[in-house]
């Protein structure tokens, strides 16, 4: 029986280890997570690598790294995730991507939720990503402002005014765009809009003190970062205080009390961004990667907050719901 044949009997083959005289142990990847806040969008992605069958603390090391909202704290979070030398950055959405972007040009960054990565410059094209970074597009906010009006005022009896927050921390092409988009898209549905721009968490109540003298029957915040996410709570308990209907992008925002969300499923894609990160540390490389854009999308409904607003929800739009919140 030759050597190769005797260590197969044994039931070791060729793996290293103690039977195999100087050889290294297989290397424990580790993946890099830069976010905002601890949130059931990470547990989708961590959940998204376990289906994978990566288990953390066995076959992959988790470096995490949150900002607790603050953006000005990605670039150095991002930059000792690089100091680790991780072998994937996963940076869900387009600050944490530019702050990733900004520290590396050679570690792989995956992200999941920016709207479009070639006008903000992470990709060359969807389809050839070329550097670095791909990962997946979710539709972007200003393509549908008009499905989200229409679902207010078919909720909202006789709604014809609507209050927009306008998130003015983002890029300055989407802030610049999305007036006159969300203008159109009113005017379309033959109702009103009275927009307040947003500059940071400390306007928040002031710009709902502005839009409240115009006496709107339901609200719309409008998003270009993740700004309205992470104070998602705040909004929703002056939306409750003030007995505005609301409607978000996000269902998050809707479990942390809003009315309903129409959009992209967040939890789908940061799920998805974990084939990507596997495909990564298996060899392949971020430049041949297609990014892929939003295929799910959901409609949620809390009733809970429908009937402390006095709302009826229509049954047609009942029927249509992804997830009715009771």
């Amino acid at each position: 029986m030759d050597r190769r044949a005797f260590l197969a009997a044994l039931g070791v083959g060729t793996v290293t280890g103690p039977f195999s005289a100087g050889a290294q142990p297989s290397k424990v990847p580790r993946v890099g997570v830069l976010f905002g806040v601890s949130s059931t969008l990470i547990e989708a992605f961590e959940r998204g690598l376990r289906e994978l069958g990566y288990v953390e603390g066995k076959n992959i090391l988790i470096e995490r790294r949150l900002s607790g909202g603050k953006n000005e704290r990605l670039p150095e979070l991002a930059a000792d995730l690089v100091q680790l030398k991780v072998d994937v950055i996963f940076a869900a959405s387009t600050p944490m991507v530019r702050a990733a972007k900004s520290a590396t040009s050679t570690i792989a960054i995956v992200f999941a939720v920016v709207s479009d990565p070639v006008v903000d410059g992470f990709v060359d094209s969807l389809a050839r990503p070329g550097g670095n970074i791909t990962g997946l597009s979710s539709l972007a906010n200003i393509q549908l402002v008009a499905k989200r009006l229409e679902l207010l005022r078919d909720t909202v009896p006789g709604v014809r005014r609507i209050a927009v927050l306008l998130d003015t921390t983002g890029p300055a092409h989407r802030v610049a765009e999305a007036p006159g988009a969300i203008e159109a898209a009113a005017r379309s549905l033959r109702v009103e809009v009275v927009i307040a721009r947003v500059g940071g968490a400390g306007e928040i109540g002031r710009a709902f003190a502005t839009v409240l003298r115009d006496r709107p029957g339901a609200l719309l915040p409008f998003t270009t970062s993740p700004l309205f996410y992470i104070h998602a709570g705040r909004i929703a308990e002056l939306a409750a205080k003030n007995r505005l209907p609301t409607i978000y992008e996000s269902s998050e925002l809707v479990h942390a009390g809003g009315l309903m969300s129409y959009g992209a499923s967040y939890p789908d894609l940061m799920r998805r961004a974990a084939g990507y990160v596997d495909k990564i540390l298996k060899g392949a490389k971020p430049a041949d990667l297609p990014v892929e854009q939003a295929s799910v999308f959901e409609l949620v409904i809390n009733l809970k907050t429908a009937k402390a607003l006095g709302l009826t929800i229509p049954p047609p739009l009942l029927a249509r719901a992804d997830e009715v919140i009771q």
